[in-house]
């Protein structure tokens, strides 16, 4: 998927992926990370997602990457902070107290420019990837958080009744690309409600990441 894609998506305001009350499986699992309060929370893809404020409000730091300035704008917005906006390379860096948002590609943010990150949350950033992407998004995320733990959604569906964004991942995929160096914890399984796009039934899956020793 070409960067255009995304960014007609935005402007066209065709965003079904974001929820605008949160995502309930963020607030019910996310203790499953077992994060003193004050670390940072690093989410890819993160667009304006109501998750961000949650994070937030429950005392932790935000760090996200996006490649949708007018939904790093709106998010901002909602949040009521006036960003300190910086040109950094190839991203505009907007920050404010406790959230810093890297507005560009992906896979060209580095380690050193995030800094640390003690834990991933992914929503919807491995799901919105088509094949031919995932394998070096999870290699690139891993790398630029220093395989910090991850607390991840997929989805499980007939794909043949209905093709993503989002996709949906078998769990043997995710052993192909994350076993090396994570131990890999299937925490829940629920029926989504309305299925995917209403179309086809589906199954939400939440995992947990923990880097192995040594990884």
């Amino acid at each position: 998927m070409e960067a255009e894609f995304w960014h007609n998506r935005w402007e066209e305001n065709q965003i079904g992926w974001h929820q605008p009350d949160g995502n309930i499986l963020l607030t019910q699992y996310f203790g499953e990370l077992d994060l003193p309060v004050g670390q940072c929370v690093f989410i890819p893809l993160c667009g304006k997602s109501r998750d961000i404020q949650w994070l937030l409000s429950h005392g932790y730091k935000v760090k996200g990457a996006e490649l949708s300035e007018l939904a790093i704008t709106h998010l901002f917005e909602d949040l009521r902070i006036t960003p300190t906006i910086r040109e950094e390379g190839n991203f505009k860096h907007y920050s404010g107290n406790h959230i810093d948002i890297y507005v560009g590609d992906f896979f060209d943010l580095s380690a050193d420019q995030i800094g640390p990150i003690d834990a991933v949350y992914d929503r919807a950033a491995y799901v919105a990837l088509p094949i031919p992407m995932r394998e070096k998004y999870a290699r690139h995320l891993a790398e630029l958080t220093d395989h910090a733990p991850q607390l991840l959604i997929t989805f499980l569906y007939d794909q043949s009744l209905v093709n993503g964004p989002p996709f949906s991942i078998p769990s043997q995929e995710l052993q192909d690309h994350y076993a090396d160096t994570y131990e890999i914890e299937k925490v829940t399984s629920i029926s989504l409600l309305g299925g995917i796009r209403g179309q086809c039934s589906s199954e939400e899956i939440v995992w947990h990441l923990r880097p192995k020793t040594g990884a």
